[in-house]
């Protein structure tokens, strides 16, 4: 099963960078929790082999830009790798649009060097601060899923380092079965160190968007479920506080990509232009009574009412990725942190699903800022994937007081009523039990992980709260 990614190997001693760790308070993007981890950086695939095989921690999670909301890439006591240095593109064919490099390139990296030359990630979260390797272990996806599905249609393949130390080459058609378990298996499979995977052409760098303003859920649902075939991309911005007549009104917020003839007279000669705007930045963590139920309220509303025009050209920055454009935003949910819960419900349960847990949360008194509402597309083969069709909603809950997990748990049994499930890579707070329910293939992702790391060299706080490790 070894790969063909070349590496040197030690001879003698490996380096003190590999066996001499650095204890770090770590946390994820929702800066809750925070633990101490014993923080490995090497410097070559080579040495995160000999880490593996040599590091006194009792296991080990991989890092990359820590962008995951909650535990996913913490490993409390015990130890992290942290990939940053091991960000190199490797090849790149512009007839084919194939990329090949390591897992720590970020898909802003990606863009910089190709969007000048007509080429863009073809699935994007909702930041592009996130590293391949990350992106592989969530099987992200994006405003595109109903038409593209998950990233994992856009790699061909990649080598991860398993607890054994083997370098192994995974695709569809070598190793699938433990390509299929690392798309979405949280790292749990081993430390993915490079990505084979197929860049888009486009025609400029801008989006032809439409703005809809819906007034309650089932126009909401309507829109998305009778419209959105008809855009490549979708989002909706939902008011997760309006009640009764308003509950689940909307803006929804569409997009097709525009060529060069549709963009003004100025903008055609450089299509691909990216245009840089003056970084803003949260200084601070805002104190608690800034995030108090009046003002979520108020923020909604003004968020819900200011749109006027209906359609605008758009670069891909402010479509793709508006929350980038502020430095730090997650300390707008203060000190103690944001739990984002972000659940997906099947198509034939979605109405009455959504309907009964905004219900919930407008009534909980936990107020949440705006929800981000998008229609989902088939799930894909990752054994711990997350999305499948149906309808993704994602909230942001301020980490105010420890009663939030119990109505977080209450938020999870209505999410198995209705046959859905929420995404690992935001979870900060699922048991095990609603796991297993949630995750039916969790026993054949077990089995793959036995045959790669018997010993269980690779653990998360995620994996051992969520009972997949010990």
């Amino acid at each position: 099963m070894r790969g063909d990614y070349a590496f040197e190997r030690f001879h003698g001693e490996p380096p003190l960078s590999v066996i001499r760790s650095r204890s770090l308070d770590l946390s994820g993007w929702g800066r809750f929790p925070v633990e101490k981890c014993d923080a490995y950086r090497p410097e070559s695939v080579e040495e995160i082999r000999e880490l593996i095989r040599v590091a006194p921690s009792e296991s080990l999670i991989s890092r990359g830009m820590g962008r995951s909301y909650g535990d996913a890439s913490l490993n409390s006591g015990r130890g992290v790798i942290l990939h940053e240095r091991l960000n190199r593109i490797l090849s790149f064919d512009p007839e084919t649009g194939l990329l090949h490099c390591e897992a720590s390139v970020t898909l802003a990296e990606i863009i910089d060097v190709f969007l000048p030359q007509g080429f863009f990630p073809a699935v994007t979260p909702g930041s592009k601060n996130i590293s391949l390797g990350g992106a592989i272990a969530a099987d992200v996806h994006g405003k595109n899923h109903h038409r593209d599905g998950t990233i994992s249609g856009q790699v061909l393949g990649f080598h991860v380092l398993t607890g054994e130390g083997e370098l192994v080459s995974c695709s569809r058609s070598e190793n699938s079965r433990l390509f299929w378990a690392t798309l979405g298996g949280m790292g749990l499979t081993g430390a993915v160190v490079d990505v084979r995977l197929k860049l888009r052409r486009v025609d400029s760098s801008y989006l032809k968007t439409q703005t809809i303003r819906t007034t309650d859920l089932q126009e909401t649902l309507d829109e998305i479920i009778l419209r959105d075939r008809d855009y490549d991309y979708s989002v909706a911005w939902i008011d997760c506080l309006a009640r009764k007549k308003s509950l689940g009104r909307a803006l929804l917020l569409r997009a097709n990509p525009a060529s060069p003839s549709e963009l003004p007279s100025f903008e055609r000669e450089s299509p691909y232009s990216i245009r840089r705007k003056l970084p803003l930045t949260v200084p601070f963590s805002m104190p608690s009574f800034f995030l108090n139920s009046g003002n979520m309220k108020a923020f909604n509303s003004c968020f819900y009412w200011w749109p006027r025009r209906t359609e605008a050209l758009r670069d891909f920055e402010s479509y793709f990725y508006p929350l980038d454009a502020i430095s730090n935003w997650n300390r707008v949910y203060g000190q103690k942190g944001v739990l984002q819960y972000q659940l997906v419900l099947p198509l034939e349960s979605s109405s009455q699903g959504l309907r009964e847990i905004l219900e919930r949360v407008a009534e909980s008194g936990w107020a949440s800022f705006l929800g981000v509402l998008k229609s989902t597309g088939p799930e894909s083969g990752g054994l711990l994937s997350f999305p499948f069709e149906g309808t993704s909603l994602a909230l942001d809950f301020p980490n105010r007081h420890d009663s939030i997990f119990a109505f977080l748990r209450e938020l999870d049994r209505l999410v198995i009523h209705y046959g859905g499930r929420t995404y690992l890579a935001k979870d900060s707070s699922l048991t095990p039990s609603a796991f297993r329910t949630m995750y039916p293939a969790y026993e054949d992702f077990l089995e793959v992980k036995a045959e790669v790391d018997p010993n269980g060299r690779f653990s998360s706080s995620l994996s051992r709260r969520i009972g997949l490790t010990e």
